[in-house]
């Protein structure tokens, strides 16, 4: 499942740009396209990323699980790799994230002082689609990856 319902290569701040991060606006998942059975996957995952100021950005993950339970989570996290905490995601209770370049963030998630997943998002060169690669280990302990496609929604 996704670990972004929160809300990392150095110590670098957001990138300064004249115009907005392409990341920037409400991205939802093509649940047709996760790897999982369909009746396992969620009805619905969105995202939102934005400029909180200050070389943060805000993150809001709305999740809606097959079985109707849903997952709202808000946060703002610097973007120099520093670790904070997040509450009400059931995957992580810390994080932390660097926006290396405009159309780019990595993401780094715990639950209980342990490494949870690593998450690249990627926005394409037209703005319009995104791709999330996410990084963990299998219950066996071997790492594994996949990846999530995002259509944007709304800019910012």
């Amino acid at each position: 499942m996704l670990a972004a319902t929160l809300a990392a290569s150095g110590a670098h701040a957001a990138p300064a740009a004249s115009a907005p991060s392409p990341l920037f606006g409400r991205w939802a998942v093509d649940t047709s396209r996760m790897d999982m059975p369909p009746e396992a996957r969620p009805k619905s995952v969105t995202l939102a990323f934005s400029d909180a100021g200050g070389g943060k950005v805000g993150l809001t993950v709305d999740i809606v699980f097959a079985d109707g339970k849903t997952v709202h989570t808000v946060g703002t996290n610097p973007a120099d790799g520093t670790s904070v905490p997040v509450v009400g995601s059931p995957e992580a209770d810390a994080a932390a994230m660097e926006h290396p370049q405009a159309n780019v963030l990595v993401m780094g998630l715990s639950m209980g002082g342990v490494p949870a997943s690593t998450r690249v998002y990627a926005v394409a060169p037209d703005g319009k689609t995104m791709t999330e690669v996410v990084s963990f280990y299998t219950n066996e302990g071997k790492p594994a990856m996949r990846t999530h496609y995002f259509t944007r929604v709304a800019s910012p």
